[in-house]
């Protein structure tokens, strides 16, 4: 049998930390900056983590379950 692949989609947006987390990045930051607000540009730079929920459907496509 073949050997597992990871999504390359995936595996550009997120990742791992030592306590097992997946850490992500915040969306809508790229571009059309100038109606948002100084304050909402800044909070969308810091990084957030995966919702429960949806943490195994991300597991599943890194190849970790």
């Amino acid at each position: 049998m073949p050997k597992m692949k990871t999504k390359s989609s995936a595996k550009k947006r997120f990742t791992i930390t030592g306590s097992g987390k997946i850490k992500r990045k915040h969306a809508f930051k790229s571009h059309i900056l100038t109606k948002k607000s100084t304050k909402r540009k800044r909070n969308l730079t810091a990084d957030g983590l995966v919702h429960k929920a949806d943490e195994s459907n991300i597991k599943l496509q890194l190849c970790m379950k």
